[in-house]
């Protein structure tokens, strides 16, 4: 089945990295504000959602579900229920991280309700994307990614693993209360592999550094 993609309206600058990463036949759901990235990013929406408070009702010739502005899904979340409704599989999140910190942790929190179902999904901004770690191993490739970092936002990981990287792990517990994870590497000519045998964890592949990239 078609990938289903999320756009919500947190800023986007490149653009070409983005559209890289697009694929023929991907479901395009816009969140209100995401709106703001239709022309750039280039694509024809299949679903447009939101209440329109923070940007107007394109009325374009595309299916359109206006919601109440009081509820307690934001419009982000409701775009990944809808499209769980529709029976996608995989998920890609765009837009989504940047600007408020609210906003973006709790669209962070949508990987974690995908992947409690099964889903796989990840979130990409302009440096970085973020993945969830769970029930399948996660890998870094050297030379696509030369940082990752791995963040505990859900209680306990226990049994957590890496090799292939400059920072190893065997049996490990990472809390939310020690962010020990942060900026590890795969080495050279290697790739990292993450495995964790209880709970979960966000893996943030970092692309771009932003001390050497603006």
């Amino acid at each position: 089945m078609a990938r289903c993609v999320i756009i919500g309206g947190a800023a986007i600058k490149d653009y070409e990295r983005i559209r890289q990463t697009l694929r023929a036949g991907d479901f395009f759901i816009f969140c209100d504000s995401g709106l703001c990235h239709l022309e750039k990013l280039g694509v024809r929406p299949d679903l447009v959602v939101g209440d329109f408070d923070s940007h107007a009702d394109p009325h374009l010739p595309v299916e359109t579900i206006v919601l109440p502005s009081v509820k307690d899904d934001t419009d982000t979340v409701y775009a990944a229920r809808e499209a769980l409704k529709r029976g996608f599989d995989e998920f890609l999140l765009l837009g989504v991280i940047g600007g408020r910190l609210d906003h973006t942790l709790g669209n962070l929190a949508i990987l974690l309700m995908l992947d409690a179902r099964g889903k796989r999904c990840a979130a990409m901004d302009d440096y970085s994307r973020v993945e969830v770690v769970s029930r399948e191993p996660a890998r870094v490739r050297h030379g696509e990614y030369p940082y990752f970092s791995l963040l505990n936002i859900t209680g306990t990981a226990k049994g957590v693993t890496v090799r292939n990287a400059k920072y190893p792990l065997a049996d490990a517990e990472i809390t939310c209360e020690y962010p020990y994870g942060v900026s590890n590497e795969p080495l050279p000519g290697k790739t990292a592999e993450i495995t964790v045998r209880e709970g979960k964890l966000l893996l943030v592949k970092v692309f771009r550094d932003l001390a050497a990239g603006e």
